[in-house]
């Protein structure tokens, strides 16, 4: 098709003007001329009318008529042999390769050049039809928008946009008579009627034309004009709005000359006394207009001026700096004080927005900063005056009764205000320029522009002395304390400093440069210090003022450098001259609120609210492992729980508020308000395990879990400053068995556990199902992830699968009903782990992913020794999993090699090796959960009995030992009998870490038993290393035969003996003697133990679970009983007994009757909390890991710990673990403990960041981990925390006081 006929430029026109009138509604709500062609670009993705039009169905036609027979040809060439064989196989791939050969193609560009002239020739005919009905009609319209509207806010030039008119085309011959009219020398009425006809011409077409630079030269010159500056005005606001960069910058910089001109020309005053500014004044209104417009301009062009050259971005900027800049350069001589462009410009813009705007990208910024350093870093003089200028009267009004800010409340008020006062102007100012300077200081190179010389001052200003003046601004005019703000409030004083504040919190390199600056710090806590010392603060609303500097100091305590400068740094005066902690004066001033101690504070300022506030201060320093430490002296968990406990009383015996009664209700709900905020805080004691330790002896332990679970429920967020939610905290509750007692009682567990049944079992109904829900392909999927690692975190510790599994049997039930959902723990081993039945399995709408499930939880929980022996003494776990796999075979009547193998028959032999076989990473191999490629795609050996295949045990590492002594073994020889030669001990650690590090292989076998032996000997003997009175055991044969060993001991006793043998420590006759001592040890610690009553499970009938330190004793002394017997009763008397023997200090009568009660464990609330504490100073990375995942490092040490790291260390690891406690000291617990954590780091980022660290921690042995390898990191711990870490351990005694 050449070319088309008359006819169908005729029909093609029709169609285009059926086409327009058809998406005019969506071309016509385009808020700019980009977003109108992006419209008609993308119209067939949007308009599902697209096809239907006939407009498209014509161009169809019209292609299929041009292009079908080369698509044909070149179809065929390309599915022959040859052209399928070079561009590959694949119908897309065919498509795109016929699609490139008919675009290049001569019929192609044919088509497109004979459908381009065409469509201009329809559009031109389209332009010619209907111009001059649109001018008439747009020159109508503008004459009665003109008449109709008087008001500034109407009239304004761009208060319509340009999109919801109508356009007449123009030409070029039309425009260059146009400029011609608009000449100065042309008649006012000739250049007023010119200026009409412009108005209605599309900007697009006026920018472009050859006359633009002669029309836009007459523009600038009409601007001046009253008469003629509103068509002016009207016009480029519709350039503006429709024009690229490159021409509005030219606009915009004729505008910023006229202003300039014009301030230069009226030389207009500043009122002064009761003088007032009138707005309507013809040459205030003008220039309002202009900077209005050219504000506007300003807010909008960051959109789009990155995709412009810089030096178009640079003009718009500098620009607007000489604009601003103006009254430096010419201003009034004398007194008077003349009114500038930028007194203006804050009317329009009173927060500064388009500095905002153009601060916000770096594209701009950089731009902008350079220029304010370079050329107009006056601009930033004049703000920083201003803000000193209104500082100082804010002094000057400090004691009158009259507002230094009356704009504050007025200039909101009304929207038609015409006047102002010279107040209200400064005041505008003030703000604009505390905003400027607020988005400035946050960014490197704008804190660079400080220090800055002013008038009036002889030093220059530093950021420190800026933030110093605002503090003191929102001194002298706080916000009123009302729950109903009002509108204007964003705009008072204390508001817009605070807003400033809070930004610099929010960024680390920000707050460290402003903030963390001791002359910031004096200032904050000046008023608190003057209150404490008894002295009268001249605050114009202490309470309002208080609380925000309590906000203040809340944020910044929220950030570690924050935190470290209230705790390290003393850089406060008090009394006498004496520097302190600011830490310490927070706390005693939230003491003295408490306590209501401040007479020089009336009962009306010292409000719950003011209390609350630096409660929370308090808050962000306690819930942190340092900052408990620091203000643990104070009792401040003492005094929160006894106000708390005091208006729980009182609100226990008043009636629930209801809304709309009277007055006296308001009282109630603030009352209640108040319990709420002071369980709030007591609940954060429980974010660390000393803190948790405080909480439950103030007995508001199950108060504040019940608090937390209603919040949690609700997925409310801790606090305005916690960045995760309550998982951690619900994590540290967990650990212990108070905590784990109560997150039962309130609810906890059993919502979780229905919450998981819901995802496991009944999925998401409700949500639409487009298309059939995907197989899982994850042993445990996605949806259920979450509730998985919540169980893990809630069953972490053997002592609260204990409280919640102990004395509870499983239903076995006949019958189980498909509605029938479980609510425990017990019910969801019955239903998920032991299907020992066919009615649990039909009781399962999934059967093969729940029964993983549970064996996947089964798996986790199992990695506690404890937790194993509890479950297999009361459930037969090992005989449930073996019995399935009996009956999991092809053949019933074939020997159990044939065991069919399925996820869930693979499931349950890694969980029978990991249950059966004892051993550290080097002495146990876990067969994989994965099937492999080819013949064997499941290489490791299933069973279905005892013992177990060979395969997954190694054989154990070998020992290395030197022909020649060692030096630390002759030394040992030489003290074999008990001595108290001073310096003795220094040198045998001496000796300890030179084998440990040069000569790790000698410290095995007998050499560390008999430097056990020793060493404890020798400690037992001295006065000031004996820590507990020594033991006096004399236990006599009918009693020892007569001691029973619990079913959890028994086979505890039969794993150790089983890894003894496996070690070649002990014999298979040694189970008499291991039993002998478990039970001289039982008989020993019960007369270790107060009679206390408890409701946990855990403190009655002794310790819960199995004494791993006496086992490990007994093999390290190769199953001697009479040397194991010894050296457990002399460790009894050493400190280090209290942690690395948590059996020996279960419920002991070394601890006042509540710890001993407690059934929280030294090792939890002292050697964790330590732990956390170092890995937060030491390994950052893992912390924040930890933090990250809702698993906390506690609960891995507890664990640990506990069992002395079978099953995680080889067995000399674990011998070096218990030697290096006792010959270096109990502190090395934690040492060891971070050191492992540093080891672990790498594996701990990368699991944290697939959801995967508990099970990992659980799961995975310790590998690579050697004491010599890591014993210069843990010198290097004593070093630097030994005074902190030990002084604490030897308060074991009195944790609380």
């Amino acid at each position: 098709m050449s070319q088309l006929s008359a006819e169908d430029e005729m029909e093609l026109q029709s169609l285009l003007k059926q086409l327009l009138r058809s998406i005019n509604d969506k071309i016509s709500c385009a808020p700019s001329t980009e977003c109108a062609e992006e419209i008609l670009l993308h119209l067939e993705e949007t308009d599902k009318n697209f096809h239907n039009y006939e407009f498209v169905k014509y161009l169809r036609q019209y292609v299929e008529n041009s292009l079908g027979t080369v698509v044909e040809e070149e179809t065929k060439n390309m599915t022959r042999g040859e052209g399928q064989h070079a561009i590959g196989s694949g119908q897309d791939t065919l498509i795109h390769a016929v699609t490139r050969k008919t675009r290049d193609s001569a019929e192609y560009q044919q088509m497109m050049q004979t459908l381009k002239n065409t469509m201009i020739v329809v559009v031109e005919s389209l332009i010619n039809k209907f111009e001059e009905d649109q001018l008439r009609k747009e020159m109508y319209r503008e004459r009665e928008h003109s008449q109709s509207n008087s008001q500034y806010t109407d009239n304004c030039s761009d208060s319509d946009s340009s999109f919801n008119q109508s356009y007449a085309f123009i030409r070029q011959e039309q425009l260059q008579v146009l400029a011609e009219k608009l000449d100065s020398n042309k008649p006012k009425e000739v250049r007023h009627d010119a200026l009409q006809v412009l108005c209605c011409a599309p900007p697009s077409d006026v920018l472009s034309c050859e006359s633009w630079s002669i029309l836009r030269r007459n523009l600038c010159a009409a601007l001046i004009e009253p008469d003629l500056n509103e068509n002016v005005l009207q016009f480029f606001a519709k350039s503006f709005s429709s024009s690229p960069l490159n021409v509005t910058r030219e606009i915009y910089t004729s505008l910023a000359k006229s202003v300039e001109s014009s301030f230069l020309t009226h030389k207009l005053s500043f009122p002064s006394g009761s003088a007032t500014i009138d707005i309507h004044r013809p040459e205030i209104s003008h220039l309002l207009k202009q900077i209005r417009l050219m504000n506007d301009f300003q807010k909008e062009v960051t959109t789009y001026w990155i995709r412009h050259p810089e030096k178009y971005m640079e003009e718009v900027i500098e620009s607007t700096f000489s604009l601003l800049s103006f009254h430096h350069e010419h201003g009034l001589t004398g007194t008077e004080k003349t009114l500038e462009p930028i007194h203006l410009l804050a009317l329009l813009d009173v927060k500064a927005t388009w500095f905002n705007k153009w601060m916000h990208g770096y594209y701009s910024r950089t731009v902008v900063l350079r220029h304010l350093e370079r050329k107009y870093k006056s601009l930033i003089v004049a703000a920083l005056q201003q803000c000193i200028h209104y500082s100082e009267s804010c002094e000057r009004f400090t004691s009158d009764t009259t507002d230094a800010h009356p704009g504050e409340q007025k200039s909101t008020g009304s929207l038609q205000r015409s006047v102002y006062s010279r107040k209200e102007l400064e005041y505008s100012f003030f703000v604009h320029s505390l905003c400027v300077l607020g988005k400035l200081i946050i960014y490197t190179n704008g804190r660079k522009l400080f220090p800055i010389k002013t008038r009036r001052h002889k030093d220059a200003v530093s950021l420190t002395d800026l933030i110093v003046i605002l503090i003191n601004i929102m001194y002298r005019h706080p916000d009123p304390l009302r729950s109903d703000a009002s509108h204007s409030d964003f705009l008072s004083p204390s508001s817009l400093v605070m807003e400033v504040l809070c930004m610099l919190c929010e960024r680390t390199e920000c707050a460290a440069e402003c903030l963390y600056q001791s002359p910031v710090i004096e200032t904050l806590l000046a008023p608190i210090i003057a209150l404490l010392c008894g002295q009268q603060v001249k605050l114009k609303s202490p309470e309002s003022t208080l609380t925000l500097v309590a906000d203040v100091l809340a944020r910044i305590a929220n950030t570690d450098r924050g935190l470290a400068l209230f705790l390290y740094e003393k850089n406060l005066v008090v009394a006498h001259s004496e520097r302190t902690f600011a830490a310490h004066v927070i706390v005693q001033f939230t003491l003295r609120l408490l306590d209501k101690g401040l007479p020089s504070l009336s009962e009306s300022d010292a409000s719950h609210t003011l209390c609350g506030a630096f409660i929370f201060v308090c808050r962000q320093i306690y819930n942190t492992c340092e900052g408990l430490q620091l203000l643990r002296p104070y009792g401040l968990h003492k005094a929160i729980a006894a106000a708390w406990k005091k208006v729980s009383s009182v609100s226990e015996r008043v009636p629930t508020p209801v809304q709309g009664a009277s007055a006296g209700t308001q009282e109630i709900t603030n009352m209640l308000l108040w319990e709420e905020t002071l369980l709030d805080s007591l609940l954060n004691f429980a974010a660390t395990p000393k803190g948790l330790l405080l909480l439950q002896q103030a007995g508001a332990l199950n108060e504040c879990v019940s608090y937390m679970f209603s919040r949690f429920t609700k997925k409310l967020q801790v606090s305005r400053c916690e960045k995760f939610g309550y998982g951690v905290m619900v994590t540290q509750v967990a650990a212990t068995a108070p905590g784990v007692a109560a997150l039962h009682s309130s609810g906890f567990v059993r919502t979780l556990v229905v919450e998981l049944w819901s995802a496991l079992e009944c999925g998401s109904d409700d949500v639409r199902v487009v298309g059939p829900r995907p197989t899982p392909m994850d042993p445990i999927d996605r949806s259920c992830l979450k509730p998985f690692l919540s169980l893990v975190n809630l069953l972490s510790s053997s002592q609260s699968v204990m409280e919640l599994l102990g004395r509870q049997p499983l239903a076995n039930k006949s019958e189980y009903s498909l509605r029938e959902t479980p609510t425990s723990i017990p019910d969801l081993i019955d239903r998920l782990i032991a299907v020992n039945s066919d009615v649990k399995i039909h009781s399962l709408f999934h059967y093969e992913q729940s029964h993983t499930f549970g064996l996947r939880l089964l798996s986790v929980l199992c990695c506690s020794l404890d937790s194993l022996l509890l479950l297999e003494s009361q459930y037969n776990i090992c005989s449930v999993l073996l019995q399935s796999q009996r009956e999991n075979v092809a053949d019933p009547g074939t020997d159990e090699g044939s065991v069919i193998i399925d996820s869930l028959s693979v499931e349950r032999n890694h969980v029978l090796v990991r249950v059966s076989v004892v051993g550290g990473p080097s002495e146990r191999r876990l067969p994989s959960r994965a099937l492999q490629q080819g013949e064997h795609p499941y290489p490791w050996p299933m069973f279905s009995s005892y013992p177990l295949p060979s395969i997954y045990t190694l054989d154990p590492p070998e020992i290395h030992r030197n022909l020649q002594d060692s030096e630390i073994s002759t030394f040992l020889a030489a003290s074999k009998e008990p001595t108290n030669e001073e310096g003795w001990l220094e040198t045998c650690r001496r000796l300890y870490c030179k084998a440990m590090t040069s000569e790790p292989n000698t410290l095995t076998g007998k050499v560390l038993a008999n430097l056990l032996e020793i060493v404890v000997s020798h400690l037992s003997n001295s006065a000031t290393e004996c820590f507990f009175s020594p033991a006096r055991y004399k236990a006599e044969e009918k009693n020892v035969k007569s001691a029973v060993l619990s079913s959890v001991e028994q086979l505890g006793v039969d794993t150790c003996l089983r890894y003894g043998c496996y070690l070649g420590l002990l014999g298979e006759d040694a189970v008499n003697d291991l039993v002998l001592l478990m039970k001289h040890m039982k008989l020993f610690l019960s007369t270790q133990r107060s009679n206390a009553s408890s409701v946990l499970v855990t403190q009655q009938d002794g310790y819960p679970g199995h004494d791993w330190l006496v086992s490990t004793v007994f093999l390290i002394m190769a199953g001697n009983v009479d040397r194991s017997l010894r050296l457990l009763l002399r460790l009894s008397s050493l400190l280090t007994s209290a942690f690395i023997w948590p059996a020996r200090i279960h419920a002991s009568v070394q601890f006042s009757q509540q710890v001993a009660e407690s059934g929280v464990p030294p090792v939890y609330w002292c050697t964790a909390h330590y732990v956390e504490m170092l890995l937060k100073a030491e390994v950052p990375l893992v912390h924040s890991a930890f933090r990250m995942s809702g698993f906390t490092p506690s609960q891995m040490c507890l664990h640990w710990l506990t069992q002395c790291f079978w099953n995680y260390l080889d067995w000399a690891e674990i011998c070096r673990y218990i030697c290096t406690c006792v010959v270096m000291g109990p502190d090395y617990q934690v040492y060891v403990c971070v050191a492992i954590f540093k080891h672990l780091q790498p594996d701990i980022l990368q699991r944290t960041q697939s959801q995967e660290l508990q099970v990992f921690l659980k799961e995975e042995p310790i590998q690579g981990f050697e004491f010599s390898n890591h014993l210069e990191f843990m010198l290097g711990l004593e070093q630097s925390y030994r005074n902190i870490v030990l002084t604490d351990m030897k308060s074991v005694r009195h944790p609380v006081d």
